[in-house]
């Protein structure tokens, strides 16, 4: 039996839930094709590539080991460049994650739910 997965930390839902490319001559095929990311996904990408974090302080954050955010790391990079190369829609729903409450000092950000 597998372990039950642990709900991530993250600081913020994303300001917006849906990326599309503006078409440019060449559309997809298919409209309605895209590629969903978690919000936990969105929160690992945010803190490393947005706000500069190294792998270690963002998985302290989000409350999971390193090698999970590694992993959720490398699976958003990998959905992200699909939606960029393809020019397909992005959309950010769903996931295993809890709302910080910036509870003692894990998180600094300013920016937890209260």
């Amino acid at each position: 039996m597998p372990r039950p997965v642990k709900c991530r930390r993250i600081c913020c839902m994303p300001v917006a839930d849906c990326f599309a490319p503006v078409p440019s001559g060449n559309s997809p095929d298919d409209p309605e094709k895209a590629v969903f990311i978690t919000v936990e996904e969105f929160e690992a990408i945010r803190q490393i590539d947005y706000l500069g974090l190294n792998q270690e302080d963002c998985a302290t954050r989000m409350c999971v080991a390193r090698t999970t955010l590694q992993r959720i790391y490398s699976e958003a990079r990998m959905k992200l460049a699909r939606a960029l190369v393809e020019g397909i829609p992005l959309k950010i729903k769903g996931g295993n994650f809890q709302l910080c409450e910036s509870e003692g000092n894990i998180c600094s950000c300013g920016k937890c739910h209260k």
